[in-house]
């Protein structure tokens, strides 16, 4: 990650301090991650303290401090989800994967994450792939959408 691409994306937002979140947003679309060099960066430009960037990236669930793979795969592990077989989707998803919720594969291909709720609980259980939401999962169903991302 450049200097360049992180000041375009601060350029954007007026270089103000009051749009810091979007700025680590953009900067997180972008490069899929959050790294030291960055959040240096940001601090400089929008004259915001390291130590408060550092907390607002460790806060929010959103923000990354570790690379993640090219696609991200959410799988929602909220009551209704799981009363209809999540559980099955998510090992279906690791053994597809070779990695573990909270793991990210060697090639950067994936990172898997499950979260308590994607907000469409009547299509569940939901599995969300780059923010694309595919619900109504079975394993064989689960399978087929795996391999549109390889």
């Amino acid at each position: 990650m450049d200097n360049e691409s992180i000041d375009r994306i601060i350029d954007a937002h007026q270089c103000e301090a009051s749009s810091l979140i979007q700025v680590l947003l953009d900067i997180q679309s972008e490069h899929h991650w959050l790294p030291r060099e960055a959040l240096d960066r940001v601090s400089q430009r929008l004259q915001v303290p390291l130590t408060r960037i550092q907390h607002i990236a460790t806060f929010y669930k959103a923000f990354s401090l570790v690379p993640k793979g090219r696609h991200e795969i959410h799988i929602c592990m909220g009551t209704a989800c799981h009363v209809r077989g999540a559980s099955r989707i998510l090992d279906m998803v690791e053994d597809m994967t070779g990695i573990k919720a909270g793991e990210t594969d060697v090639d950067m291909k994936f990172s898997l994450e499950t979260v308590n709720c994607l907000g469409c609980c009547a299509l569940g259980p939901v599995m969300e792939i780059d923010g694309k939401t595919h619900g109504k999962m079975a394993p064989a169903k689960t399978a087929d959408v795996l391999k549109n991302y390889e």
